[in-house]
């Protein structure tokens, strides 16, 4: 079975896991693990926390870049997620830049390798490039003026008279770093989340950047004695549900990768459709039915009976879960999945009252307002992490032609 750490940090940031998916991910431990998270992100919000949580912002830039030096031979580099590879894929000409892409990627990269290096990068550092010089914008937003940038689904908005505002069009380009990498070699490198990074780089005048890390300085985002109520309430409720599963209710979701596949499949097309999980037990008739149907489109598609029984074997493998687990139980698992997102909505309500930067978004006939992409939460050695996005909303904006995404101007 695979690991549920492996899940959270996957020793490099190229993807992070939803924390509701934990049950699924991780079986037994990864649900355990969920409701852990959650428990302390309340006791944080609640002001009684016997220990701090780690919690950044998810920005919503785009690309995602890396950036420091070389191990293998102390030169200064950028890269997209292809540093990662056997062959890692890192730029330190432009001639490298332009041999592998082109368009607005090729200009932001060149454009990171020219100011970057004045920031004085030790070691490697990831983060998601913000805005180049041409994409600041001056705008109006219900009469007031903004400066504003787009790098992907959120409209960044800074009042145009702040301090802030003039920071930012002094700058050449803005990131946000939200992970530091380190290891003798990029194959095995590590990653460390929430580390506090742009306050140790030196400051460049060209580089506006700025850390994904948490920090309410209003001291607006508290629970209410009866929000804490509420969520314990759900929490509580989690745990009953918790405990009524048989470890290998979830578990063998977990162990079985092509199911696992399968499962997440059918609930991302309900998160794009809009649906919730109103009613477990319908949820897993349709997912049923989905999966057993996924099957079946492949099989069409092929033209031997070689294909079409192998197929058929591998589908036959995968729903032998149904018939293996009783339906209650897998019914159950998804109660306690809605609870985890009920309990998730209410920690990223309150966490986002606490943003000091405009979010909207952007249809044709003006702006508006939404909150950030999420949230990420990353236990206290800073090795572990999990993502809390409210997935109907920002797969609605992401999805949706009523916004217009800052890649189509």
């Amino acid at each position: 079975m695979q690991k549920f750490s492996s899940y959270l940090a996957e020793e490099k940031n190229v993807h992070m896991e939803h924390i509701e998916d934990s049950i699924l991910n991780g079986g037994v431990k990864g649900a355990r693990q969920a409701i852990n998270y959650l428990r302390s992100l309340r006791d944080m919000l609640a002001g009684n926390a016997a220990r701090s949580v780690k919690v950044t912002v998810k920005w919503d830039g785009a690309p995602a870049i890396f950036a420091g030096k070389d191990p293998s031979d102390g030169k200064f580099f950028v890269a997209k997620k292809g540093v990662f590879n056997k062959n890692p894929k890192v730029y330190k000409t432009n001639a490298d830049i332009d041999a592998d892409t082109d368009g607005d990627l090729n200009a932001k990269l060149k454009e990171a390798l020219k100011y970057l290096p004045a920031l004085g990068i030790e070691g490697v550092v990831q983060g998601d490039f913000l805005y180049s010089k041409k994409d600041i914008k001056t705008v109006e937003i219900d009469g007031e003026s903004y400066i504003t940038f787009h790098p992907n689904t959120i409209v960044y908005a800074i009042p145009a008279k702040s301090e802030l505002a003039k920071t930012i069009l002094a700058s050449n380009i803005g990131v946000v770093w939200h992970t530091v990498y380190r290891g003798a070699t990029f194959e095995t490198m590590s990653a460390s989340f929430g580390e506090e990074i742009a306050s140790d780089l030196t400051k460049s005048r060209n580089v506006w950047a700025v850390d994904a890390s948490y920090k309410d300085a209003s001291g607006t985002a508290t629970f209410s004695k009866r929000e804490t109520t509420k969520i314990t309430k759900i929490l509580s409720d989690a745990g009953k549900s918790f405990q009524k599963i048989k470890p290998a209710t979830m578990n063998d979701v977990s162990s079985n990768p092509e199911f696992l596949i399968r499962m997440k499949g059918f609930i991302n097309v309900k998160v794009k459709a809009g649906e919730k999980i109103k009613d477990p037990n319908t949820f897993v008739k349709q997912m049923v039915d989905w999966i057993y149907d996924y099957y079946q489109k492949d099989i069409d598609k092929l033209k031997t009976e070689r294909g079409k029984k192998n197929k058929a074997a591998k589908r036959t493998e995968v729903m032998a879960y149904f018939s293996n687990t009783p339906k209650a139980q897998i019914v159950e698992m998804f109660k306690m999945y809605n609870l985890l997102v009920d309990a998730k909505h209410m920690i990223i309500g309150k966490l986002d009252k606490a943003k000091t930067i405009g979010t909207f978004l952007q249809t044709a006939d003006g702006y508006k307002v939404t909150p950030q992409e999420g949230f990420v939460a990353i236990d206290r050695f800073g090795k572990n992490a999990v993502k809390l996005v409210d997935r109907m909303q920002f797969s609605q904006a992401n999805f949706s032609p009523e916004f217009i995404k800052g890649w189509q101007k």
